[in-house]
């Protein structure tokens, strides 16, 4: 046996069996995490040592693997909080402890999912024909698992603005292109972003009146579009929200599928979250409509509680999807057989070569639980959130503030003689007392100009008496303040 120099070491472990046990314990402990999801605190601030710890210049010589094994270990408090059954704020999926083995996995496949003939595209591939089936897409659609919704609505509003320009935007830019696009006022900032990136400008897109649902106003979008095309700009597409990220509310997508059709614009649907709700067959006819956008966004790492982060876009027609992107120079260039086989590409779909291996966990959570109990856990939460608002209603201290057509009940606390801005930093307080003392964590926004307590409910975890007990921490909060 030849003695190696230090240098050609490689980075394998000095010794299998000893990093064996210790990556055993830290999976223990990453599933004993996940198995007291409900015990303890909701949201526990990073503590200043823990800090500090994250603080150090840059290291010359490693740790060892024990210790890294335990610096990882002591991470495992210090989350978002969402794996907590009263985690109510934003909009952030519960994950699955099965997800771990799925992460595992796809790690020791190391597999970049740019490209390529292997395993990880046949994979996503399937995740993909799923997606198609679960949302009424044809089969020659096509779709990419991305890191979220963000990513997913810059990628089809690309397809989508290339495709008005007849691609020449790929490599002339837009040119003297006045392009203008629609979205609900209560669409997510992640649309205007996306106009940002693309060159369009975020005033680009204009922004919808809604009704007293939260809802695009239909003759609101008909009269924004005739004004643009009038002043000599170009619409070309048009947003709708399934599932707003304040209230839950769904835009009219049939009647804005109807006039995009009538106009000629691209049908885009912003489903982040709302858009899995069609696994819920009570609530399918409200999103029946997804089945004719030219393209949809959506999040498994919300409602679905694949582990973060995952993400997807379908576009309707491929041609279009795969011309908006591809480019494959000499060193990419495919073959017929051998490992540069596997056409097309997944990076002829987006703008990322280097992928990882997302559509594994998304894949393993779709087959490990089956449409309908994932279905099951959403309606659950529907049920949670009428079930929060009709304690709300019938309770004099609380004020609900929205409609709850899906899993997000808006209400504020009231106190005798208290409104206007007193009362907002009242309910903005008991809300951030509740995160500080590790009894809730719902959010804060903004309704009809004033601030509102916002319950979003997208955890599997959660039960009726969470609910009961957060009303019964924010009375006592805003008594006490």
């Amino acid at each position: 046996m030849t003695d190696e120099p230090e240098a050609a070491r490689g980075l394998d472990p000095d010794d299998w069996a000893a990093f064996r046990a210790n990556a055993h314990a830290l999976l223990d402990a990453a599933l004993g995490k996940m198995e007291r999801a409900r015990d303890g605190r909701v949201w526990t601030p990073f503590p200043d040592a823990m800090k500090a710890a994250f603080d150090q210049p840059l290291p010359q010589d490693g740790l060892g693997e024990a210790a890294l094994s335990a610096q990882l270990e002591a991470l495992l408090p210090y989350g978002a909080g969402n794996t907590h059954p009263r985690f109510f704020g934003w909009v952030h999926g519960s994950g699955t402890p099965q997800n771990l083995l799925a992460e595992i996995t796809a790690s020791a496949l190391n597999a970049n999912a740019g490209g390529r003939d292997h395993g990880a595209i046949y994979v996503e591939r399937q995740v993909i024909r799923w997606c198609r089936e679960l949302f009424g897409f044809p089969e020659t659609a096509s779709g990419l698992v991305v890191s979220g919704t963000s990513m997913a609505t810059i990628i089809a509003l690309k397809v989508a603005r290339d495709a008005h320009l007849a691609f020449a935007s790929r490599k002339a830019g837009l040119g003297a292109a006045r392009l203008v696009g629609y979205a609900s006022a209560e669409a997510h900032a992640c649309n205007a972003r996306a106009f940002d990136i693309l060159g369009l400008g975020a005033d680009a897109l204009r922004r919808i009146p809604v009704n007293d649902r939260f809802e695009m106003d239909p003759a609101a979008l008909r009269s924004a579009i005739a004004a643009d095309i009038e002043a000599g700009l170009q619409p070309f597409a048009i947003i709708g929200t399934a599932g707003t990220v304040n209230t839950g509310a769904t835009d009219p997508l049939a009647e804005i599928a109807d006039i995009a059709e009538a106009q000629g614009l691209w049908f885009h649907v912003d489903g982040a979250f709302g858009a899995l709700a069609t696994l819920v067959p009570e609530l399918h006819p409200r999103f029946a409509a997804i089945a004719r956008a030219d393209s949809l966004a959506f999040d498994f790492h919300k409602w679905m509680h694949v582990n973060y982060d995952a993400g997807c876009v379908l576009v309707r027609d491929e041609s279009l999807h795969r011309r908006a992107f591809s480019d494959r120079p000499d060193y990419l260039k495919g073959e017929a057989r051998g490992l540069a086989a596997g056409n097309p590409w997944p990076v002829e779909y987006g703008p990322e070569l280097s992928r990882g291996f997302r559509a594994l966990k998304v894949w393993s959570q779709i087959a490990g639980f089956g449409t309908r109990r994932l279905g099951d856990a959403i309606a659950v939460n529907c049920q949670q959130a009428a079930y929060l608002a009709a304690k709300v209603d019938a309770d004099p201290r609380f004020q609900r503030m929205a409609p709850v057509p899906l899993n997000i009940c808006c209400f504020r606390y009231l106190t005798p003689g208290l409104d206007g801005p007193a009362l907002d930093a009242l309910n903005a307080e008991i809300v951030i007392r509740l995160q500080e003392e590790g009894l809730a964590a719902p959010s804060t926004t903004r309704l009809r100009g004033v601030s509102v307590i916002r319950v979003n409910l997208t955890n599997h975890r959660t039960q009726t008496a969470d609910l009961d007990q957060l009303l019964k921490d924010v009375a006592a909060l805003g008594s006490a303040l």
